[in-house]
C-alpha cells in the first residue's frame, strides 16, 4: 500500500524524516543482525570442527545453510 502525499507530508512533518529513510534503517539492522548471528554460528561451528565434535559435512552444512539463508533474505528484503 502507497502511502498518499498528505500522509507523507505528515509524517515528514511528525517524524523529521522520510518513511523511506526508516526503511533503509530497519533493513539495515535485519541485515546487521543477520551477519552477526552468521559469524557467530560459523564460529561456533569452527570451535566444535577444531575440538572434533562436528565433522567437516557438519561444519560445511552449518556455512552452506548460513550463505543461502543470506542470499535468499537479500533477494526478498531488497527486491
Amino acid at each position: 500500500m502507497t502511502p498518499s502525499a498528505d500522509q507523507v507530508a505528515a509524517f515528514q512533518a511528525t517524524g523529521g524524516f522520510a518513511p523511506s529513510a526508516v526503511s533503509a534503517v530497519v533493513l539495515a539492522f535485519v541485515f546487521a543482525v543477520l551477519l552477526l548471528w552468521g559469524v557467530w554460528a560459523m564460529r561456533t561451528a569452527y570451535v566444535g570442527w577444531a575440538e572434533h565434535r562436528l565433522t567437516e559435512r557438519q561444519f560445511l552444512g552449518v556455512i552452506v545453510r548460513f550463505v543461502a539463508m543470506y542470499l535468499v533474505l537479500s533477494y526478498f528484503l531488497l527486491s
